[in-house]
């Protein structure tokens, strides 16, 4: 996935916006709070970063192509890069992207969630 694409997928998403920030990466943000980000890739293949589940991130970190995200799981953080070749297929990758919004979304205050018009099933 290129950044266009990467950009196009986010903007998909409900409630969401776009920051450029951390030296020209494509940051997504709901309710303010970050979900994914775009760059930081080895320059040869776009990086994608997002926030995972503790399961996601004990199977996704050994995975070819995937890491623990730079900085962000340093810190504690589950965050996964997908960084190189194989990595995660377009279709997987939309699926992390997308349970990476709804992670941070339930993180919000309700009263945020509400406000924004997310989690109200």
């Amino acid at each position: 996935m290129d950044y266009k694409a990467f950009n196009t997928y986010c903007e998909s998403l409900p409630a969401t916006t776009y920051v450029v920030q951390w030296g020209g990466s494509h940051v997504w943000k709901v309710g303010g709070k970050v979900f994914a980000i775009g760059g930081w890739g080895n320059g040869k293949y776009p990086g994608v970063t997002f926030k995972v589940s503790d399961i996601a991130y004990q199977m996704l970190q050994e995975r070819p192509g995937l890491r623990p995200a730079p900085y962000l799981a340093s810190r504690g953080m589950k965050w996964i890069q997908n960084y190189a070749e194989p990595g995660l297929s377009d279709g997987d990758l939309k699926d992390y992207l997308a349970e990476s919004h709804r992670i941070v979304s339930f993180g919000l205050p309700k009263k945020k969630q509400k406000q924004l018009g997310l989690n109200q099933n």
